[in-house]
């Protein structure tokens, strides 16, 4: 209980103490016609005190101060006491705005001198409503009334830049504070987790002499949301050592992690960490759990996870139908559309159509596709974004119509982004078509001048036709342009543990071993027939050279370590950075035969299921 609620309970009157927080407007009426029958409220006392009860214990209620005059009371003004009350009631609830007319009406207008209460709470205010001019007067007013030094305040100015993203002030702020306490440096820890500077919070986390869960909370969140799952993940597991006991907020984070990075594993155990400490599943951490399953590449126990759900929003039904979408299930995400809207209560937003017209894409049904994009808008009043129509460009090139694919791109209400060139660059590839995929590398060129992926694509195309003159004078275009292809990566689980592969490393401390095991899948390959697709590594080395390069791109080693570290009849999962190479495609589809392992790869695009030499793309991604 802070000291405001402190204050409010001493010597209550009785009929104030009736107030709760489950009293009505009408109740209220009626105790509010008692103290003015009594003569209570003519004392300044009991005035303060029921204006202040109904802001703490009654804030549904809190319209009723203003509508019924009590503000302007003709013998008494409320006290700074009250007004405080007011402002920390409206700071906490859905309309903060209304805390600056108090502030300025009722306590600068009336003479009133602000105190470090009524900071915190206006400081609250600013940062609820992201208001950065309103926040720096406020800071300049704290300074102007000589509670720059209070560390109740300053905490809540660290918070508040927070909010506002200002990272340099929230340092500015904190360098003056005079011994931090707990709340202050996990302020600031959350401050410059959440703004990017992972570093300085990592160094203040292992600084801090005792930290709470929030702190644990937000330095996992922190290297989640730049994208540092490993360390999240790490951070999870010393987590536990300590015995922290993790909430809601703590698996919803860490489960990000695990999504981020394919590890399975680890999202099982911290599934299994719910259901031990018997966590209700909110619709938070439902949605959370059915999002890493799917795109962890468990379909099954995404689906069954959303099925046994009791309450399900619209991220939920996105997240499952998308779910299929993206491991090759696209009529079974397109008929979990059906029943939603046969449900019919939760409405789709424009996040569900992305998810609906991904399952469109996977099994080219481009009318079907067509129909659920003039829907959005004639049926649900939702304007297609750049994504629906960069789908809809990918449903078109998926089904051979790169013509049609041209046309719709030039005729979209907005200017045509890279993920639609990208689609039409990508769609021309498979259907080796020269010309529109130069008109396609072009636009991309003029959007993003830099862009790696359109220049090997098309070079790949030429690669195909034989091109070499063309993919020489493309790729010394690059090096003019300092234009560097992005390294392949891949990450596989094994044990809990993530392991990277980057194509070239030899880090790996069992890197011997797996160098054997692909040399092992190369002969037992070309026994069987296979003959490598080298046409898109450079044509000016030998062909034996060829062939040991692309054996050695990051999925494949990341697949030979799952061969010699998982037990057999366990699938193999790997994570791309980059969408997988056809050769790749090709030979995982024959290990998945030859060594009877079901192999699953979630490259930059989609999720490949590989099993007795089949893979649920089929042959398109």
């Amino acid at each position: 209980m802070n000291i405001i609620e402190s204050v409010t309970n001493i010597a209550k009157h009785p009929t104030i103490s009736l107030i709760k927080r489950s009293t009505t407007v009408k109740e209220l009426k009626q105790i509010h016609a008692q103290l003015l029958l009594n003569g209570t409220l003519n004392i300044p006392h009991f005035h303060a005190q029921f204006l202040a009860t109904i802001a703490l214990h009654n804030p549904i209620n809190l319209p009723y101060t203003t509508t019924t005059h009590l503000l302007r009371h003709p013998h008494n003004h409320p006290n700074l006491f009250a007004l405080n009350s007011i402002i920390r009631a409206y700071s906490k609830g859905p309309t903060p705005h209304h805390s600056f007319h108090f502030y300025n009406h009722h306590i600068l207008r009336n003479n009133l001198s602000p105190d470090n209460y009524t900071f915190n709470f206006m400081i609250r205010t600013c940062a609820q409503l992201l208001a950065d001019d309103s926040g720096t007067c406020l800071h300049a007013a704290v300074i102007k009334h000589g509670f720059d030094n209070d560390p109740h305040v300053q905490t809540g100015l660290i918070f508040m830049y927070a909010e506002l993203g200002c990272l340099g002030s929230c340092y500015g702020v904190f360098r003056h504070v005079f011994r931090p306490d707990l709340v202050c440096q996990t302020a600031m820890l959350h401050a410059s987790a959440k703004l990017g500077d992972v570093e300085f919070a990592r160094k203040m986390f292992d600084e801090m002499p005792r930290r709470d869960y929030i702190a644990w909370n937000a330095m996992i969140a922190g290297y989640a949301q730049c994208g540092r799952s490993r360390e999240a993940l790490e951070l999870f597991r010393a987590m536990q050592v300590e015995g922290v006991r993790l909430n809601e907020v703590s698996i919803v984070l860490v489960l990000s992690a695990c999504t981020q990075l394919g590890a399975l594993d680890q999202g099982r155990w911290a599934h299994a960490y719910v259901e031990r400490s018997k966590l209700r599943i909110t619709v938070s951490l439902g949605t959370a759990l059915v999002d890493m399953y799917a795109k962890c590449g468990d379909i099954d126990k995404a689906m069954e996870v959303f099925w046994e759900m009791k309450e399900r929003n619209v991220y939920t039904w996105s997240s499952a139908i998308g779910g299929l979408a993206m491991n090759g299930l696209g009529h079974e995400s397109l008929h979990l559309f059906s029943i939603m809207k046969k449900d019919g209560l939760v409405q789709p937003n424009e996040v569900t159509f992305i998810s609906v017209l991904r399952g469109c894409s996977v099994v080219g049904l481009v009318e079907e596709g067509r129909r659920h994009l003039e829907s959005m808008r004639c049926l649900y009043g939702i304007e297609p974004q750049l994504e629906h129509y960069g789908l809809m460009v990918d449903l078109y090139g998926r089904s051979g119509l790169l013509n049609e694919a041209l046309e719709f791109i030039n005729t979209m209400p907005m200017k045509p982004h890279v993920g639609a060139w990208s689609a039409l660059l990508h769609a021309c590839r498979m259907h080796r078509n020269k010309e529109i995929g130069e008109l396609a590398l072009n636009k991309i060129l003029e959007l993003e001048c830099k862009n790696d992926g359109a220049y090997v694509l098309l070079s790949n195309i030429y690669a195909d036709y034989k091109n070499w003159e063309s993919v020489i004078s493309l790729r010394q275009k690059m090096k003019a342009k300092g234009v560097t292809k992005l390294p392949g990566c891949s990450v596989i689980e094994v044990d809990g543990e993530a392991h990277e592969f980057i194509v070239g490393d030899k880090s790996h401390p069992r890197y011997d071993e797996i160098e054997l095991k692909v040399e092992e899948v190369s002969r037992c390959l070309r026994n069987a027939g296979y003959v490598t697709n080298t046409n898109s590594v450079l044509f000016d080395i030998e062909e034996e050279e060829k062939e040991v390069a692309v054996s050695r791109h990051s999925e494949r080693l990341a697949i030979a370590f799952g061969l010699i570290s998982l037990k057999e009849g366990i699938p193999i999962r790997v994570v791309m950075n980059l969408r997988i190479c056809w050769d790749c495609h090709e030979v995982a589809k024959m290990i998945s035969k030859l060594f009877y392992r079901e192999i699953i790869v979630r490259d930059r695009n989609r999720f490949h299921h590989f099993e007795d030499g089949q893979c649920s793309c089929k042959g398109y991604w």
